[in-house]
């Protein structure tokens, strides 16, 4: 129970909620894509990503220089049906989607390092360009 305390925690913040919906939407970014997308400091960006890591919502990996960050696999069938009701939320909420239309700008401009460098042919399928 007190996993899931924590989780529950951890999307008790507006900042998080917007972080976990443009991971979701992308599959994996770096801190400089998040801060630029929100308009973050790294600071602030780094903060949540440490939280929701702690909460086992996301997970790290170094690629040279960068951290990218990834939704976590789900620890169980609860955690897997509260991330799928997270995530319908977040889909429907009007500030998440201008959120995933500044990725998706960011994305045709050349992000930071996920998609032009580190993994350049998985754009998402909801974010394909033209």
């Amino acid at each position: 129970m007190q996993k899931l305390a924590q989780v529950f925690k951890a999307l008790a913040d507006e900042s998080r909620l917007r972080i976990l919906n443009i991971i979701l939407a992308s599959g994996e970014l770096c801190v400089c894509d998040i801060e630029a997308i929100m308009g973050f400091s790294q600071t602030k960006v780094s903060r949540h990503l440490a939280y929701l890591k702690r909460a086992r919502l996301v997970d790290d990996r170094r690629q040279g220089l960068w951290m990218l960050y990834s939704m976590a696999k789900p620890k169980s069938e609860e955690h897997r049906q509260l991330l799928d009701c997270v995530k319908a939320i977040l889909e429907a909420n009007a500030v998440t989607k201008r959120d995933v239309a500044r990725l998706s700008k960011n994305i045709k401009k050349g992000c930071c390092v996920t998609f032009t460098a580190v993994r350049p042919n998985s754009i998402p399928l909801t974010l394909k360009l033209n």
